[in-house]
């Protein structure tokens, strides 16, 4: 597994929409190899759209408003209509709502957004994010590679480094961590790139490196050094030190379970108010139908009923006196 692998840097919960890569994304391992520069001086992602099969447009609750969209993002899609720009941002909102929740329908939500604003690097990095999130890795290395080439921005290079995992090639992972680019990233990246660095030394049989290597890195909040600790313990039981690992194991809480976004939405009924209304009503009924009992024969049977019913009956005239 590459649960040492880097897992991003966003804290927020996504209920207020997609906030586009400003300040990271917690990705995690990878599919995807190097893209060709074959579409170098076309248009960003022509040859991926004219390859991509089209996606049904998932639907969205009319509760769901541009308007939750991070700022930096509602000014990306200005270059887009107005009706084109609300329709992207709304499935950018549930892309951001789902994706830890239900991260293929998050996946939808951003192939239909991809599709209509493909040259947004916002929308590309969602799609790439969502991709990754679904185990579509490759696809996920190929997406971040257009979003820096649409926005200059390096701040991707531990996620794509981590794709590179995925598939396979530490080497290359090792080759990203090394790029000019990579000096440039913010103090938490920085750390995060360091322990995709750990986990590909783990794949190429370099436990003791990585283990080292992840002694050395300074956390910046305590969720990174969670992570940096449940890493070491990966490294510690590949090594076959197992108490050492469970030691540390220990320390690491229990992920959290993802909840469903839209769990507000759901109208609560009061179940003891609908039992004491069914109570009411039934008591009514019973004081309406009540029926006599002797104690000495039981309940009236139906032919008792019929009986009585004919005790009490009058007797019918004779017909010659009716006529008069």
């Amino acid at each position: 597994s590459r649960d040492g692998g880097y897992r991003g840097s966003r804290d927020d919960d996504r209920r207020g929409g997609y906030e586009g890569g400003r300040g990271g994304a917690r990705p995690g391992r990878g599919m995807g190899g190097p893209q060709a520069d074959r579409d170098r001086g076309a248009r960003p992602g022509q040859a991926e759209r004219a390859t991509r099969p089209r996606v049904e447009a998932p639907e969205i609750p009319d509760e769901v408003s541009f308007n939750e969209l991070d700022r930096d993002v509602k000014a990306r899609l200005r270059t887009l209509s107005k009706d084109n720009a609300e329709d992207v941002g709304r499935h950018l909102v549930m892309a951001g709502r789902l994706l830890d929740y239900d991260p293929e329908t998050a996946y939808q939500h951003a192939q239909v957004a991809s599709q209509r604003a493909g040259r947004v690097d916002v929308v590309r990095e969602a799609a790439a994010l969502t991709a990754y999130a679904t185990g579509r890795f490759a696809e996920a290395l190929r997406e971040l590679r257009t979003v820096r080439r649409l926005n200059g921005s390096n701040e991707h290079l531990p996620l794509m480094a981590d794709c590179e995992r995925g598939l396979g090639r530490p080497e290359r992972a090792l080759e990203i961590a090394r790029e000019e680019g990579a000096s440039g990233l913010s103090p938490e990246a920085k750390v995060e790139l360091e322990v995709v660095v750990a986990g590909a030394r783990m794949d190429l049989g370099e436990g003791e490196a990585a283990l080292v290597h992840l002694g050395r890195l300074k956390p910046v909040d305590d969720a990174q050094r969670l992570r940096i600790v449940a890493a070491k313990a990966e490294v510690l039981r590949s090594l076959g030190r197992v108490e050492e690992a469970e030691a540390l194991e220990a320390e690491v809480p229990e992920p959290e379970v993802p909840v469903d976004p839209f769990l507000d939405d759901v109208i609560l009924y009061d179940t003891a108010e609908v039992w004491l209304d069914e109570s009411a009503d039934d008591d009514e009924v019973d004081d309406d139908d009540e029926v006599d009992v002797d104690e000495d024969r039981g309940p009236a049977s139906s032919t008792d009923a019929d009986e009585t019913m004919d005790a009490e009956a009058p007797a019918e005239a004779p017909a010659d006196e009716e006529d008069k």
